[in-house]
């Protein structure tokens, strides 16, 4: 199943309860930051904090209109995603070379407002897997403060995706991470990651669990 353009919904909207794998027609960039805006607006969620994220990114990107390049000094976004191995409930996590942490895969959008295929293209290029698939809706929204080295600090607004692997992927990982692996939940203890990531990993396996095969 998979979702239209990313203007114009056809067919079943993709929900928490019923995601959708997106097809490579809804996936084409787009510069139009009122896209993003209508999807924060339309944000779903039944989390009061997330509520309260989804307005807090909606007001910074209504009053910049370079909130998606990194250019912009006091924040910009970013997308995510929560790379699921298919079949399973493993995912990857990555100890990322600049931030020197466990996270997941995930970066900046350039100028993309389709934060799904930017979310995507990040888990390409971080995990070198082929064949991902990334499914709709976004299910979480996070905004952190980064301090990489020669960078002012400044904040992340994430936007977050589960992406599917194909069974028995092996990630290969490039330059932006040191180490890349499978993880089970039962493992997550022995990585030193934060409640976001936490909460990630809890609410992407759940929604993993419900795409239509």
């Amino acid at each position: 199943m998979t979702n239209g353009s990313p203007h114009d919904q056809v067919g079943p909207r993709a929900t928490l309860a019923s995601p959708m794998i997106i097809g490579s027609e809804a996936l084409a960039p787009t510069g139009d930051l009122a896209l993003l805006i209508d999807r924060l607006d339309h944000h779903e969620t039944d989390d009061p904090a997330q509520r309260a994220l989804a307005a807090r990114m909606t007001e910074f990107a209504r009053a910049n209109d370079d909130a998606l390049f990194r250019t912009c000094p006091e924040a910009h976004f970013t997308g995510s995603a929560l790379v699921v191995e298919e079949g399973t409930q493993r995912f990857i996590l990555l100890f990322h070379t600049k931030l020197q942490k466990w996270l997941q895969p995930g970066g900046h959008v350039d100028g993309n407002a389709n934060l799904a295929a930017s979310a995507l293209r990040e888990a390409v290029e971080e995990t070198g897997i082929d064949g991902l698939r990334v499914v709709t809706p976004a299910f979480d929204l996070d905004i952190h403060e980064v301090r990489p080295p020669a960078e002012d600090p400044h904040l992340h607004l994430d936007i977050r995706f589960v992406v599917l692997a194909p069974n028995g992927s092996v990630p290969v990982g490039n330059h932006e991470s040191r180490a890349i692996r499978w993880v089970t939940t039962d493992e997550l203890d022995e990585f030193d990651v934060d409640e976001s990531v936490r909460r990630l990993v809890r609410q992407g396996l759940a929604l993993a669990g419900r795409v239509a095969p």
